[in-house]
């Protein structure tokens, strides 16, 4: 999925868009206990209520491409013949509707669940998209459609313990002693089924959305999806950072990687300039370009992409703000800690004088010690 079509899903969660009919779901206690079950109509509901449910739902859908929200690939063996697949077109395919579909979903979310810290409400709903033509100027023409998008979300959310809180009593016109009550927070995981590429169904692929995008619940994917989990954005960057040390050696050099670090975030600030709704990949030959310039020896450069192979798979798709921090730059030595905007990187200069390395940083105007501004004697 890119981002234009994730988009065109996301602004359905609203009641006056989406054609939800139904709410299914379960409240789960810590002990992996159903305590209560929820089959309720869309449509029944106040418009508080169905906002509120709409809005964590939605939220499986928030986030970044190839971060918070990373692709699900079946084998084709497991799309013509497994029971991980069948259940999940069981679903799509009933909406949501069979008591038996949903409770066997729900058990092996909850099966993979570490409840220690929580009581959770897991959420399930189907959804039928008419999907409207888009024409080349990129209006969505509503009448000119012809294909019918049928998919499901599921969100897992923690829910909060209640708390005793003072709170005001209008009719009374005083504050009193009062339970918040349960609270259902916003989801901490959950997946759309099937993707929706090329604005179709794509039954070979599901979107998951993970709050924290530096910890994907991998216990969780394997009960659900029985495929290699996907590395998260943090095994992400710490293997493209070991590929690169251990490569380099003693050529892993302050001005190689600022050099790496620059031109990749070049990059993604030219594609994020062009609107491309398709996320932005690197290989890990066109870092090895990026080395090459920078001075690298081949046999480096080599080295890298073989660890890179081995680590992502050959040929892999790179995404660029998973393997370095675009938003900032940041250099450490035992004793401090520099933190400068990006584009201002090339102000950091190493030099050696008298023996000793060191970080050299323009201080013409404008310095302050704890907020007092000093100036540097000649």
């Amino acid at each position: 999925m890119n981002q234009k079509e994730l988009n065109e899903l996301r602004r359905r969660f609203r009641p006056d868009r989406c054609n939800i009919s139904k709410i299914f779901g379960c409240y789960v206690n810590s002990n992996k206990e159903i305590i209560a079950w929820i089959d309720t109509s869309l449509g029944l509901m106040q418009p508080e209520e169905q906002e509120m449910y709409l809005a964590l739902l939605k939220k499986t859908l928030s986030g970044s491409l190839g971060k918070n929200l990373v692709d699900i690939v079946f084998s084709t063996e497991q799309v013509a013949d497994s029971d991980e697949h069948r259940l999940l077109q069981t679903i799509r395919q009933t909406e949501g509707k069979d008591p038996n579909a949903r409770e066997a979903l729900f058990r092996r979310i909850i099966d993979a669940l570490d409840m220690q810290e929580s009581n959770y409400l897991i959420l399930l709903a189907a959804d039928a998209y008419d999907v409207p033509h888009r024409g080349k100027d990129d209006i969505l023409l509503a009448d000119a459609g012809d294909t019918v998008f049928r998919y499901f979300v599921c969100a897992a959310c923690p829910v909060k313990a209640p708390t005793l809180a003072l709170r005001y009593d209008i009719e009374r016109n005083e504050f009193h002693p009062g339970s918040t009550g349960h609270v259902a927070l916003a989801p901490e995981f959950g997946f759309l089924y099937p993707a929706f590429d090329d604005r179709a169904a794509n039954i070979y692929n599901a979107l998951f959305y993970a709050k924290n995008p530096a910890e994907l619940p991998q216990d969780v994917i394997d009960a659900l999806f029985r495929v290699e989990p996907p590395m998260s954005s943090a095994e992400q960057k710490n293997a493209f950072d070991t590929a690169l040390t251990e490569a380099l050696d003693r050529d892993c050099s302050y001005d190689v990687v600022q050099a790496v670090h620059e031109q990749i975030r070049a990059r993604i600030e030219d594609h994020r300039e062009t609107h491309d709704p398709e996320p932005l990949t690197l290989t890990a030959r066109d870092v090895g370009g990026i080395l090459a310039d920078s001075g690298v020896a081949p046999e480096r450069i080599e080295t890298f992409q073989k660890a890179c192979a081995k680590r992502y798979g050959e040929d892999a798709a790179l995404a660029p703000g998973n393997i370095i921090e675009s938003k900032k730059f940041e250099v450490t030595t035992p004793e401090v800690k520099i933190s400068i905007a990006p584009e201002n990187s090339y102000l950091i200069e190493t030099r050696i004088i008298d023996g000793r390395k060191y970080l050299l940083i323009p201080a013409d105007e404008g310095v302050e010690v704890n907020g007092i501004g000093v100036c540097i004697r000649e």
